[in-house]
């Protein structure tokens, strides 16, 4: 069953979901706006189980003590997983009673969202400040890179994978842009902030802006890009966004009387306090 949504607005964009009986759908918390009044709204430690929202109840969970613990701990390590991703601790679910009913959702920054549909195929892999709200059949989880890249690469590298069937509501700052590696020879080079999210194939790691030279010392101090870059590679879907977090708070602080960056790029400050 096909989510029915609309994104609207321009420079700050919502998503207004029309949801059928029976159907659920479920965001970060701080992601809601607005409801309907015949609509319920519930609060869950527990992600989302891909079979409408609920736990499951069938032999896999068993009963008594030993399903109640098996789920305790599922649901423990769930939160777990998304504290150390620096996630929200807890799930809001929406459901429409006795008829239709209408949900509002945002992202936290100026910018657009994106509806992504997913046929069970393919997972969806974003940056973990992405996710805005998805239907119940949709399996929220933690993605860890790990490794020597993810550990230089900082950012991006705790991401929010997206598996199942159904609709899942991102969204970005500034504007969109799509593109596809196998456009570009098979890899393009990004900016580290600029990665909204991408399809299940693509290849995703970080490497060094230049060797350890003077030019890739003059990249890494005067060009603010510090000393790495995505790098994503293969055949698929990529959203990139037009605006980075770090760009807005710069620019931010530079109008406050502060500049976080300064004239020599991303390695030195010169915010006075």
């Amino acid at each position: 069953m096909t989510l029915q949504q609309e994104i609207v607005g321009n420079a700050m964009q919502m998503a207004v979901v029309n949801l059928r009986p029976g159907q659920t759908v479920y965001c970060e918390a701080g992601k809601f706006l607005f409801k309907t009044a015949n609509v319920t709204m519930e609060t869950r430690l527990s992600g989302p189980s891909g079979n409408g929202g609920q736990q499951a109840q069938g032999a896999g969970s068993g009963g008594g003590m030993g399903g109640l613990l098996r789920q305790a701990m599922g649901t423990a390590m769930q939160v777990g997983q998304r504290v150390l991703a620096g996630e929200s601790l807890a799930f809001q679910y929406f459901s429409a009673q006795g008829g239709e009913g209408t949900v509002g959702f945002a992202g936290v920054l100026p910018g657009e969202m994106r509806a992504l549909e997913l046929d069970g195929t393919r997972a969806w892999f974003a940056e973990k400040d992405a996710f805005v709200a998805a239907e119940s059949t949709v399996d929220f989880g933690i993605a860890f890179a790990g490794g020597r890249t993810g550990m230089s690469g900082g950012e991006g590298f705790i991401l929010e994978k997206f598996t199942g069937h159904g609709t899942v509501i991102i969204a970005g700052a500034g504007n969109f842009i799509d593109l596809n590696p196998a456009d570009f020879g098979g890899r393009i080079e990004v900016d580290t902030g600029c990665v909204v999210a991408f399809e299940e194939g693509i290849q995703y790691g970080v490497q060094r802006v230049g060797g350890l030279n003077r030019q890739g010392i003059m990249n890494a101090v005067f060009g603010g890009e510090g000393l790495s870059l995505a790098t994503l590679e293969g055949n698929g879907r990529v959203i990139l966004q037009s605006l980075t977090i770090e760009s807005l708070a710069n620019a931010l602080k530079k109008a406050q009387g502060g500049d976080k960056q300064g004239p020599t790029g991303g390695l030195f400050s010169t915010h006075a306090g």
